[in-house]
């Protein structure tokens, strides 16, 4: 199943994001250590131009799989984390326009 993750960070937290994001990479990379599939995922800006938080598209087994994704990364472990959303995607979405997955397979 594919899911939309959006991770709303507080506010104030650009200097404890930076000291975690090679973490956080990490953490995608390995797929939350197998707990999802990261297709694609990038920060998110306010109308500032400033980082407000982070998007992915997740590949996982079920909800709680993604949501055990989100929760794990190292910026919500750091209290950067103010919300966590979790959407999922319709059979219809097309994955495989996705060239280059971020992570690992979750297979």
């Amino acid at each position: 199943m594919y899911f939309l993750m959006v991770c709303r960070h507080h506010d104030g937290v650009d200097e404890k994001r930076s000291s975690v994001r090679d973490q956080h990479k990490q953490w995608v990379m390995s797929g939350g250590e197998g707990s999802a599939s990261v297709l694609i995922g990038s920060a998110t800006v306010g109308e500032d131009g400033k980082a407000n938080g982070n998007f992915g598209v997740l590949e996982a087994k079920d909800a709680a799989s993604a949501r055990a994704f989100a929760e794990g990364d190292p910026y919500n472990r750091a209290g950067i984390v103010a919300a966590i959303e979790i959407t999922p995607l319709p059979d219809t979405f097309q994955a495989h326009r996705i060239s280059e997955p971020m992570s690992k397979s979750n297979d």
